[in-house]
This record gives C-alpha cells, sequence and structure tokens, in this order.
C-alpha cells in the first residue's frame, strides 16, 4: 500500500494529527484520519475530516475546507488534558467520562459561557512522566491553543505545573495530592479539586490520639508525594507528643522495609505507596505475619474497593492470603462525594451522578474500574474551570480583551483566571468546592475500615474545625485496638518473704545469745579467770556482734516493705551498723592478738617491762579503729550519700499468651562513685583481716595469764576474715541476684557472729559451771559479807583460792611419796635376801634397811615445826628445790597456814 503525504491546512486553521507526535508527522499511514481545526470563532466549512486511501490519497480531496467566521456559532475554547488509563494510578477510566459529561452540561447552559464551547483534547499519560513530557510538548506545539492543562496524576501534575508557567498557563488538576503542589513558589498557577495528601495527616494524628496511641511506625514509596506526606506527617506527630519509631521506605521491592519493621516491633504502621505497590507490601505483610490482633495498619483510601483481590502477576500470593493480611486496616479518604442530597452548581446530586457516570461507563464494575472514586472531583474540576471563565468574561471586556484572545504570551487573561479561581466556592457533586491559598481544595476525611472483606465507614473528620463525628462500629480482632508497641510492665523484684524470715529468725536468735553473753560476762567480771580474758574488750565485741546481727533487718527491707521515700534511711542504717558492728566486735578480738604478739614476741629485756598489762591502751586501741571507720564512714555519707538506684533487666515474656513484656527492676543502695568508696572501705578491711590471720598465727603457742582466751580469739579471727574474704567479692557479683546476695550476706553475718560468741563465751561458761569456780566464788562472797569492791578482801580471797589449790597438788604429791617408799623397801629388802654376809666393822656401821633414810636427808632446821608429810616431800625435792613440775616452790609453802 502506498501511504499519503503530508496535506496543509486551510488559512486561519491547523490539522490535528490523533495519536501521533510532530516527529512521526512525516508520511502518513493508510487509513489515518486527520482532523481540521480553526482559530478563534471560526467553522470549517467543507470537510472537517479526510482519510488516507489505499492509492495515496485523501478522501474528498475535490472540495476546499475553508475556515470561515460564523457571528453566530460559539467560539472553542480547548482544554488539554491528560488521563492516565494506565499505570499506577488508572485514574483516567473513570475520570474522562466524568469530565465530558461536565463539558456537556456546560456546553448546553446558557447562563455559563455563552459564547463559549468548551472543548477537550486528551492523552494517555500512564502516569508516566517521562510519557507526560512527551505530551505536554505536543499540546503546546500543536494547534489549537490551550487555555488551561488538566494532568492527573501527583508526578505528572508536578512536571506539567513547573513548566505551565512559562507558557502562562493555568493547571487544574483533578487527581493530585501530592503535598509538594502546594508550593506557590514553585507552582504560581496550580489550583486542584483533589485536596492535598496532607490532608489525611490531621485525621490520622486524632485517629491517634482517639486510641491511645504515642508511638508509630512508616513505610513508604519513594516518591515526591509520599516522601512529602511524610514529612509533614512527621512534623504534626511531633507538635502532638507522637514519636515515629521506624520509618522505611522503597523503591520497588517492599520485602527488606517490611522485615525491617518486624524485627523493630512496629505495631501502628501508615503505609504510603500507590495500588499496586500495596499489593506487594501486602504479601510480604502475610508472609512475615505482621497483621493480625496486635497490628494496625493506615492506608490511602484511593485504591479501588477490591485492590487486594485484583490478580496480579508481580506477586506470588493468593487473593486468600491477601485477604487475611488486609483485615482490619484503616484508610483515610477525602470526602470525594457528598454524603447530602444537594443540587449543586450542576443542578445534579451526587447520586444522580452516581446514576449518570455508571450509564457511561457501560456498565462496568465501579470496583475494577480504575478513579471511580475521584470522578467527582474529576466533575467538579470542569465545572469550576467553566464557572471562572465565566467570571472573567466582562472584566476582560471591559479591558478589550476576550477569552478567544488567549496566547501564551498573555499574562491578563492568565491574571484574571487565576483571581476566578481563587475566589471560587460553590456547591459540586464532591461537596463544597473552595481553595485555599495554596490552590488545594479544602474537604472533610471519610474514614473507613475493612471489615469482613469490605470496606465500613466508621467516621468524618473535619479539619478546619478539628470535629470528628464517629459511628462508633469499629471492630477489631482483638479484645480493642492494640497497643502501639509491647506493653512493658515494670515489675520490682523484692527479696524472697520466707528467705527473709527465716534468716531474720536465726539473727534475732543470735542477738539473744549476744545478750546472754554480754550478760553472763558483765555479771562474772569480778571472777578472776574472767578477768583475765579482759571482760571489757569481750563486751566490746559481744555488742559489736550484736550490731552486725541487727544489720541483716535493714538489709533484707526493700520496697515491699517501705516506701521509695525511705529507702534512704534503710541504707544508711545497714552502712552504719554492719560498719561500727565489725569495728567494735572484729576491733577488740584484734586488739587482744595483737597486744599478746606485741608483748611476747619481744625481746627479753622489753618482754620483762611490757609484761604489766595497761587495760587503757587497749581501749584506746579499739577506740582507734571504730573513730576510723566512723570517720570515714562520715566523709562518704557527707561528700556521697548513699541513695536509692533501680537495675534494669533483659525484659521478660509472661507465660501466658498476652502482647506484654515484664520489665524487671530492682532496687539498690548506691552512690555517685560507690566502687572507689566500697575500694577504700574493703582494702582497709581486707588489711586488718590479713595482719588479725598474721598475728593469731604468730601467738598461737603463746600461753598468758594477763589474756587467757587469746587462742580462742585468734580460732574466731580465723573464721571472720576467711567468711569476710568470700563473702564481699561473691556479694557484688551476685548484687542482681537480690535472694542470693542477701542469703550469701546474711548468713555469713550470722555464722561469722555464732562462731565468735560461741568460741569466746560458751567455754567460759562451761568452766565457770563445771568447776564450781562461779560457786565457790558466790560462797565466798556470802562467808565475807562484804562487797567484792574492796581490795584487800580480793587479794586475800584470791589467796586462799590458791591455797586450795596447793593442797590439792601437794595431796597428790604425798599419796606418790608413800607409794614410791613401799616401791623401794620392797626393793631393799629383797636384795638384803639375795647379798652374802658382810664384815663387821661393815655391820657395826651398818642401820637396817627398813629405818634407812634417803641419802639427802638432813634434820629439819626451821624453827616452825611442819608436819611429817610436809618434811617428807620437802627432804625428797629438797636437791631440785622445786615440787615437781608444777612449779609449786618450798618458799610459798608457809602461805598454807596463814
Amino acid at each position: 500500500y502506498k501511504r499519503c503525504a503530508i496535506i496543509r491546512p486551510p488559512r486561519d486553521g491547523g490539522i490535528r494529527y490523533r495519536g501521533l507526535t510532530q516527529e512521526q508527522v512525516k508520511i502518513l499511514p493508510v487509513d489515518y484520519e486527520i482532523e481540521y481545526i480553526c482559530r478563534g470563532s471560526r467553522i470549517i466549512v467543507g470537510p472537517k475530516v479526510r482519510k488516507c486511501l489505499h492509492n495515496g490519497t485523501w478522501t474528498d480531496m475535490n472540495q476546499i475546507s475553508r475556515c470561515c467566521r460564523c457571528p453566530h456559532c460559539k467560539k472553542k475554547l480547548y482544554i488539554g488534558a491528560l488521563f492516565p488509563m494506565s499505570g499506577g494510578w488508572p485514574g483516567g477510566q473513570a475520570c474522562l467520562p466524568a469530565a465530558q459529561m461536565a463539558l456537556d452540561l456546560v456546553n448546553n447552559r446558557t447562563d455559563i459561557l455563552p459564547d463559549y464551547e468548551l472543548e477537550l483534547i486528551h492523552y494517555d499519560s500512564m502516569c508516566d512522566p517521562g510519557e507526560a513530557t512527551k505530551l505536554l510538548y505536543d499540546l503546546l506545539y500543536t494547534e489549537p491553543i490551550k487555555i488551561v492543562l488538566m494532568p492527573g496524576c501527583s508526578s505528572v501534575s508536578t512536571l506539567v505545573a513547573e513548566a505551565a508557567r512559562m507558557w502562562n498557563l493555568i493547571v487544574f488538576s483533578y487527581g493530585s495530592s501530592s503535598p509538594a503542589l502546594s508550593n506557590r513558589q514553585r507552582f504560581p498557577t496550580f489550583f486542584r479539586t483533589h485536596p492535598s495528601a496532607t490532608l489525611h495527616n490531621p485525621t490520622r494524628v486524632r485517629l491517634f490520639q482517639k486510641w491511645g496511641w504515642t508511638k508509630i511506625a512508616t513505610i513508604q514509596q519513594t516518591t515526591e508525594v509520599f516522601t512529602s506526606t511524610l514529612d509533614d506527617l512527621e512534623e504534626r506527630v511531633k507538635e502532638a507528643g507522637i514519636e515515629i519509631s521506624v520509618r522505611q521506605s522503597f523503591l520497588t521491592d517492599p520485602a527488606v522495609a517490611v522485615k525491617n519493621l518486624k524485627r523493630q516491633d512496629a505495631r501502628i504502621i501508615v503505609g504510603l505507596f500507590y495500588e499496586t505497590e500495596a499489593r506487594k507490601v501486602f504479601c510480604e505483610v502475610f508472609k512475615e505475619k505482621l497483621y493480625g490482633k496486635k497490628y494496625v495498619w493506615f492506608l490511602i483510601g484511593w485504591y479501588a474497593d477490591n485492590w487486594f483481590k485484583i490478580k496480579d502477576p508481580a506477586i506470588n500470593c493468593t487473593v486468600e492470603n491477601m485477604t487475611e493480611a488486609v483485615e482490619g486496616h484503616v484508610t483515610t479518604e477525602i470526602v470525594m462525594l457528598n454524603p447530602e442530597t444537594v443540587r449543586g452548581a450542576s443542578n445534579l446530586t451526587s447520586q444522580e451522578f452516581l446514576a449518570q457516570l455508571m450509564s457511561r461507563l457501560g456498565g462496568k464494575n465501579p470496583e475494577e474500574t480504575g478513579g471511580f472514586q475521584e470522578a467527582p472531583l474529576a466533575y467538579d474540576a470542569v465545572w469550576a474551570l467553566a464557572l471562572a471563565l465565566n467570571r472573567t468574561v466582562a472584566p476582560l471586556r471591559a479591558k478589550g480583551w476576550a477569552l478567544e484572545d488567549f496566547n501564551y504570551n498573555n499574562k491578563e487573561i492568565t491574571a484574571e483566571i487565576y483571581r476566578a479561581l481563587n475566589t471560587s466556592s460553590f456547591e459540586g457533586v464532591s461537596g463544597h468546592v473552595v481553595f485555599d491559598a495554596q490552590g488545594s481544595r479544602m474537604a472533610w476525611t471519610l474514614i473507613e475500615q475493612l471489615q469482613g472483606g469490605s470496606y465500613k465507614k466508621i467516621g468524618y473528620y473535619d479539619s478546619t474545625k478539628g470535629n470528628l463525628s464517629w459511628y462508633g462500629n469499629d471492630k477489631w480482632i482483638g479484645l480493642g485496638p492494640p497497643a502501639d508497641q509491647t506493653k512493658v510492665i515494670e515489675e520490682f523484684r523484692y527479696l524472697s518473704q520466707k528467705l527473709f524470715v527465716s534468716v531474720s529468725v536465726f539473727a534475732g536468735l543470735g542477738i539473744l545469745l549476744g545478750i546472754v553473753c554480754l550478760s553472763f560476762n558483765i555479771y562474772n567480771s569480778s571472777v578472776r579467770y574472767i578477768q583475765n580474758s579482759q571482760p571489757y574488750l569481750n563486751n566490746m565485741t559481744a555488742v559489736g556482734c550484736v550490731l552486725a546481727l541487727a544489720a541483716v533487718f535493714p538489709l533484707g527491707i526493700d520496697g515491699l516493705h517501705i516506701q521509695r521515700s525511705q529507702f534512704p534511711v534503710v541504707c544508711q542504717f545497714r552502712l552504719w551498723l554492719l560498719g561500727l558492728g565489725f569495728s567494735l566486735a572484729y576491733g577488740s578480738m584484734f586488739t587482744k592478738i595483737w597486744w599478746v604478739h606485741t608483748v611476747f614476741t619481744k625481746k627479753d629485756e622489753k618482754k620483762e617491762k611490757r609484761k604489766h598489762l595497761e587495760p587503757w591502751k587497749l581501749y584506746a586501741t579499739v577506740a582507734v579503729l571504730l573513730a576510723i571507720d566512723v570517720l570515714s564512714l562520715l566523709i562518704w555519707q557527707i561528700m556521697d550519700p548513699l541513695h536509692i538506684t533501680v537495675e534494669k533487666f533483659t525484659k521478660e515474656a509472661p507465660k501466658e499468651d498476652l502482647d506484654v513484656l515484664i520489665q524487671p527492676l530492682l532496687e539498690h543502695c548506691s552512690s555517685e562513685k560507690m566502687n572507689t568508696w566500697l575500694g577504700v572501705v574493703y582494702g582497709y578491711k581486707g588489711l586488718l583481716l590479713l595482719l588479725g590471720i598474721f598475728l593469731a598465727y604468730e601467738t598461737k603457742s603463746i600461753s598468758t595469764e594477763k589474756i587467757n582466751d587469746h587462742r580462742a580469739v585468734g580460732m574466731a579471727i580465723y573464721n571472720v576474715a576467711v567468711l569476710c574474704m568470700i563473702t564481699a567479692p561473691v556479694t557484688m557479683i551476685l548484687s542482681s541476684q537480690q535472694d542470693a546476695s542477701f542469703a550469701f550476706a546474711s548468713l555469713a553475718i550470722i555464722f561469722s557472729v555464732y562462731i565468735t560468741l560461741v568460741v569466746l563465751f560458751v567455754p567460759k561458761i562451761r568452766r565457770l559451771i563445771t568447776r564450781g569456780e562461779w560457786q565457790s566464788e558466790q560462797q565466798d562472797t556470802l562467808k565475807t559479807g562484804s562487797s567484792t569492791n574492796n581490795n584487800d578482801e580480793e587479794k586475800s580471797r584470791q589467796l586462799e583460792r590458791e591455797n586450795r589449790e596447793l593442797q590439792k597438788i601437794i595431796q597428790e604429791k604425798e599419796e606418790r611419796v608413800t607409794e614410791l617408799r613401799n616401791q623401794l623397801a620392797q626393793r631393799q629388802a629383797l636384795r638384803s635376801r639375795r647379798r652374802p654376809s658382810v664384815p663387821n666393822q661393815n655391820q657395826n656401821h651398818s642401820v637396817p634397811s627398813s629405818h634407812a633414810e634417803p641419802p639427802s636427808y638432813s634434820p629439819a632446821t626451821d624453827k616452825q615445826s611442819l608436819p611429817p608429810s610436809f618434811s617428807n616431800s620437802s627432804d625428797l625435792y629438797q636437791g631440785e628445790g622445786k615440787l615437781s613440775r608444777n612449779n609449786c616452790h618450798n618458799s610459798r609453802l608457809p602461805l598454807l597456814y596463814k
């Protein structure tokens, strides 16, 4: 087949090449049709349309087409429109028929633009800015001149509106929601009947507040409209005290973004993306189980009602999977259809408009028709433009202008159209139409929820008045609106009361034992055996043990028993009772062992000088140790007082299937530089304990009457030191385990005290009871009938007691001497029977063996006569000058008969 060559248009007219760009208009194919158009009010006389024939010629070439003036014909005003019939938002499928309905009604009205006829020149932009750029070029550079441009989706409107000012063109959009288009400096001639997407944000914030949410998450497609909407939402929620904890974005694949939402425990999620991407997102939501009673999704409301049921080859989820994943989500949608039965400028109610639109769609399913919800906006956009142009006719006529005189260099006509649109206010099928200073539509917001697979209206919100109209029919999968995050319940860990009571019983018994020992020591302080143990130091030990045991009670007191404000007082009691108790108990024992070591490990000449014990020095030593502790504790509490601190542990999930986590908390007594102070105290006490162990080991074989219980003191020091050195580091390690820490510390105190009291006092009690020393002392006191405070009587009783002891010893020795004499006599008798007779001279000098005396025998020369038993024993041991190994010297014997 031959192709047709380009033909020239008529004068004052042009040719419309349908579906072709300027570059493609060279040689036209067979069956291609061209259309003649005329400028201004001229009309075509002759064939208006010609068709390319198979022989390479055009139809009706024998007839001439001319552009002639028609005084009674309407002048045409052309509107260049871009309707997306496919792509991310195929809104032109319903918006184009709605716009054509409005044009037909406007052109048939005699009260609106009576001298003009509006004509729509439209192309399919596919919601693609690249395609829209090419189509915009064709609209601008092909006849006829367009007085207004009408783009659809936001990405295309952004491109068109930014370029239109160079041609002095008004841009009027019916489907753009991008907040970026509200910038008057960037888009000075832009208007839209579709409200800005930021109009959703006040509604969302109001719903967040209604349901008590303070933490949300967002996921968006990386396009300008959604980015600017999210920026506006971030500012609004910040003003409302709501936090955006997670913010995710994606370009084409939302898998990673959805996984991040799951990992970061997002619960209330605002999704900003187009319909095709929404299916991808919720397929991933189903896979990640990011739906159900714990989650709420907020989506844009201008998707088709069955958007999640549409089969999409880009996803691998079934319709059942998608239906399950989207159940319960909430949409915020601009009110695009007037809910009231009101006849507006077009003399149609909203329901009548829908009926006529359905007729134009030819029975198509509205849910499967793109842009069905936005169709009222496209309808009202044409009416708003027609009414604005109608109001410019008179002002322009007064200036000598007419609308048909518009060209791309005429700023005056553009300014008049801008003023008319800016002051527009009328009732349309989408509601009251009015524009703000940025050219954006002001409208109500419809709130819907997907319940059982279909959307249900649950309320309206008027952002201009802040009025929320609520139906109260919202439904939730759980018992109510879910929490905006896993609810964290703070739960304090308290000491086991069974453990506290058990340990307290032992501590109480220990305190009672300490009081008994203290009373015993004070009552028997006049007994010599008690006096030789330095009873005042033992009293200090008993008092220190009682104080240390008393510290067990505040160690077990926590927030279960007292208020938080009283806790620092308990901390002080713990510190002071334990510190002073240790200083008194251990300090007194350390002083004893220190004095024994000092006296009995020196040279002999120094030892003799220091054997005389001065008690005040012992008391002074204890006082120094106690003063050091008191001073250090005072400095600590003045510079860095103890206060309550709360330790947080890893959150725990309860056994029940609840959307909560338990945050365990534990109260501690602490200060700002706790470790420094503990290091100083533990270092000082540790050195004392080590020194005490060393001194106890060095003096283990020493015996002294001045401190007769130093071996028991050494044993107590061993036990206390070992327990303290083990307990201090272990309790620091176990500080986060309240039961173990308390048990270890309190039992160490109890064992130390019990061992100390038993080792020091029980042997004394046993000795005084079993040997009768305590009883004999009482009898002596009754005999004398005088007070024990008299020093002479005290010395007398001591001497008498010594006499009684020596009598017992001498009696034992006499019995032994008698036994030895009998054995000696028997041996001599046996020898005399075996020995042969001896010379007479020897017999004259011999003495019978039965009357023989020991070789060392000599008559007593003392003027004071002694009984035979004492005389014999003194003669037997005179050579040694001692009475056996008990060190009873002859010089002490006269004391027996004082």
